[in-house]
């Protein structure tokens, strides 16, 4: 995956959730959609796919979860490699501000970025 090659730790629909997790200082946390399977002919072959995932990126300081934004885009400044697919470089689709999570303890900081993904078959 391209974002444990860039070094953060990353995790899928949330962080974890049993008793004595503790977050690490910065880390992102991938919330993707199911994807839609487009016509990729009049033949109605449904091959083309196109995905948005949101990435928020979290860290224990506004510059841990900026430098985890910077890392992701980093991270995805190239097409990904998709076994029997190619794919474009993923679309940075921005977001919204740096905001403060007071539900957790300590507070965490955090900015969610979306990406627009599409690939063809090979």
């Amino acid at each position: 995956m391209a974002l444990t090659g860039a070094g953060l730790t990353v995790y899928i629909g949330g962080t974890p959730t049993g008793s004595g997790w503790s977050p690490p200082g910065q880390f992102a946390v991938l919330y993707p959609d199911p994807g839609t399977a487009r016509r990729a002919s009049l033949a109605a072959d449904r091959t083309d796919f196109v995905h948005l995932v949101q990435v928020t990126c979290v860290g224990a300081s506004v510059e841990r979860a900026l430098w985890v934004a910077d890392r992701v885009r980093q991270a995805l400044d190239g097409p990904l490699t998709v076994a029997g697919r190619k794919a474009w470089q993923p679309e940075d689709q921005g977001g919204p501000p740096v905001q403060r999570d007071d539900d957790v303890t300590p507070p965490v900081y955090f900015v969610p970025v979306q990406y627009l993904i599409q690939s063809i078959p090979s």
